[in-house]
């Protein structure tokens, strides 16, 4: 019985970590619109007031969310017409059109996809337009027919906006713009974008008919805020089935927080960057670690996860390489420093790999100069070093000036883990003199 019983509270708790890792991973990776704005507050009052103008008063308007990447543009916007959409009236009469600017590469394409999201197909029937201004005037005439009294409002929120503005003489912009400054179908214009020059970028004709309005995200909020924030996306809801693992959880979420080392971590990140999506990659990578030997998350969880944030992917590379490829690292790095980063050419790195070796030629083993070169181009095609010619140069390889791609200190980063790496080499690397 004591080995069954075992069994069964192994079970439980392998369950129980899974559900913990599926309910954080699903908070890190889609944030829900039930979750807290962090000092949003008076951003989501203002877009919500305007699109309920739209919404239930029918007055069209047009507005831009400028913010930086991961400062919350997104959120706001879902937590507003998830706000909006509970009210019966504005449930059963708003239209929604989603756009992105990554994936609606052209006005055509865009039009194609209002018209879908419309469910303006069934009108079209088989009719096939001949042109995008056809297509253009269909759609136009669908939203000019109607009045502020009897038309449903379509609130269209464009996403990576600045990408729009990028599309040919900025038709559909300009259109939407004209139609929210007139009287016909009731539209809001919800523009999302990173680009704080984004006005400049508008033709005239198309800032003329902008509204102007602007609401402007940054992140406000102090480090202790930043710690509340780790926190409560950490921490377990109350509704956790397994009530005295969650309440274990987040006491230990607490001590774990409280810790010097942790504290230190976050400051880390905090001063790198303010951007709640880092965070979430940060807690996700410490989350990684939890299993059902592992139950809890540790102070050493959090500084393994910010050393993998912080990991240069070059130095990674360079970890990989055989000893000959990191040698021609070494003699690029003297290159650079005795001719002031100037472009060097393979046989000049030979040159300097062969004075090594006839210096250590007790220690090093020399290669043929067809197995450098292999060596060389190897470095290439992983992109440690680059040629500053155009492809069109007919210099024979030997010659082609290159460019190393890695700074001293990523090359003596390196060099600390480098796994067997001979003395003399490493000598050679922290040697200021050839």
């Amino acid at each position: 019985m004591s080995k069954r019983k075992l069994k069964e509270d192994s079970f439980a708790s392998a369950e129980c970590i899974s559900k913990v890792q599926r309910i954080l991973r699903e908070r890190f990776c889609h944030p829900s619109p039930n979750e807290k704005l962090f000092g949003l507050e008076l951003q989501y009052k203002q877009l919500l007031e305007l699109l309920k103008q739209t919404a239930i008063h029918g007055e069209s308007n047009s507005v831009l969310i400028v913010g930086p990447r991961g400062s919350g543009k997104t959120m706001l916007t879902c937590h507003v017409l998830k706000e909006l959409m509970e009210v019966q009236q504005v449930r059963d009469n708003v239209l929604q059109v989603h756009l992105n600017g990554l994936l609606q590469t052209s006005d055509k394409i865009a039009l194609k996809e209002i018209t879908r999201q419309l469910n303006l197909e069934n009108v079209v029937g088989d009719k096939v337009f001949g042109s995008f201004a056809e297509n253009l005037t269909f759609l136009l005439e669908a939203l000019k027919r109607g009045d502020r009294a009897h038309s449903c409002p379509v609130l269209f929120i464009l996403d990576e906006f600045d990408l729009f503005i990028h599309h040919r003489n900025q038709t559909l912009l300009y259109n939407l713009f004209d139609i929210s400054q007139s009287a016909q179908t009731p539209i809001a214009v919800i523009g999302l974008t990173c680009r704080l020059d984004i006005l400049e970028l508008m033709e005239k004709r198309v800032k003329s008919r902008f509204s102007h309005r602007q609401i402007y995200l940054v992140n406000p909020f102090d480090f202790t805020k930043y710690q509340n924030i780790c926190k409560e996306q950490l921490s377990l809801p109350p509704e956790f089935p397994e009530k005295l693992f969650m309440q274990k959880w987040n006491k230990n979420i607490q001590c774990v927080l409280e810790d010097q080392s942790v504290r230190a971590v976050l400051q880390n990140q905090f001063h790198y960057s303010k951007n709640l999506r880092c965070l979430s990659m940060m807690l996700m990578l410490t989350l990684h670690n939890i299993t059902v030997s592992h139950p809890y998350i540790t102070a050493s969880d959090f500084l393994e996860a910010s050393r993998l944030c912080r990991m240069d992917s070059k130095a990674n590379i360079v970890h990989g390489l055989s000893v000959l490829e990191f040698c021609l690292i070494i003699a690029m790095k003297h290159l650079n420093d005795t001719y002031d980063g100037e472009p060097f050419n393979f046989q000049m790195v030979y040159n300097e790999y062969q004075m090594f070796v006839q210096r250590k030629a007790h220690t090093v083993y020399s290669f043929e100069k067809p197995v450098v070169m292999k060596a060389f181009e190897h470095l290439q095609h992983l992109e440690l070093i680059k040629s500053v010619e155009g492809p069109s140069n007919c210099a024979q390889r030997e010659y082609m000036l290159m460019k190393l791609l890695l700074d001293n200190s990523q090359i003596m980063d390196a060099l600390q883990f480098y796994p067997n790496c001979p003395t003399d080499v490493k000598q050679w690397a922290m040697s200021s003199v050839n």
